[in-house]
């Protein structure tokens, strides 16, 4: 399948490690023009020497703090400088702590879940538009959780801030059409990632049980019968980023084997 990736300008938001990190490694396959983003200098001077290795394409880099408007003005305007403009834009974050509704009794601890989970979305999105409309469309993909199809326990910041994105990119998929932007969400389920190990742990302090059988309970509840790979993720955002993706967009879509039971 032709992508028709090669010198796009494709910024992955959150990409020293796990997701992100593939979807940059996928991209940089495809001979995109990749900037990566994190707030973690040595991580990601360690996967852009690790991308470059494997794929003889160095991407470039600018760290900084996803929940920092200046810091999303940032890496967009560098690519622009570096690049020409943003052809695709990859939204990543981190998950918030894991924990019940009272769990969470200050303001605080809810106010960063959605600078991190929704705002930085949704400034990243905005700082990009103008760019991708220049140049006559874009893609646009949103990282979520399965959570969006049916609701985690234990996770009630993640639930609430990451169905945010849901509408937000569901609206944006009818205002944006005109313009040749598609924009499409997807959501990780049991990838093995350092979130899910620390959900694992999480899951295994609570019930009392060691590590390895929730990872084994988890298996049972996948079809697939097992974890997924951050490649296996990173391969459906590089299609629904690429040229080759025409018509898909306002989508959400699960890579989780399974799992997920809902719709």
């Amino acid at each position: 399948m032709e992508t028709g990736l090669k010198d796009k300008p494709v910024i992955v938001m959150a990409s020293s490690a796990g997701l992100g990190k593939a979807a940059a490694l996928e991209f940089a396959r495809e001979k995109a023009n990749v900037m990566l983003f994190s707030p973690f200098e040595d991580e990601l001077k360690q996967a852009q020497a690790e991308i470059e290795a494997a794929t003889g394409n160095k991407p470039a880099y600018v760290i900084g703090d996803i929940t920092k408007s200046e810091d999303i003005k940032k890496v967009v305007s560098e690519t622009v400088n570096a690049f020409g403009s943003v052809f695709a834009l990859v939204n990543n974050a981190g998950g918030p702590p894991a924990g019940s509704f009272d769990s969470f009794t200050d303001d605080d601890v809810w106010q960063k879940a959605y600078e991190l989970n929704l705002l930085s979305y949704i400034r990243s999105i905005r700082e990009v538009l103008p760019h991708m409309r220049k140049a006559g469309g874009g893609r646009i993909v949103n990282y979520t959780s399965s959570s969006v199809k049916q609701v985690l326990d234990n996770l009630i910041l993640s639930n609430t801030f990451r169905m945010g994105v849901i509408g937000l990119s569901k609206t944006l998929s009818q205002e944006l059409g005109k313009d040749n932007i598609l924009i499409n969400v997807m959501g990780p389920g049991r990838i093995g990632t350092a979130r899910i190990a620390y959900l694992d742990e999480v899951r295994a302090k609570k019930a009392g049980l060691t590590i390895e059988q929730v990872h084994d309970n988890a298996i049972k509840g996948i079809p697939l019968g097992r974890y997924g790979t951050p490649e296996e993720y990173a391969k459906l955002t590089v299609f629904l980023c690429s040229q080759a993706n025409t018509y898909i967009t306002g989508q959400t879509m699960l890579v989780d084997g399974g799992m997920t039971k809902a719709f």
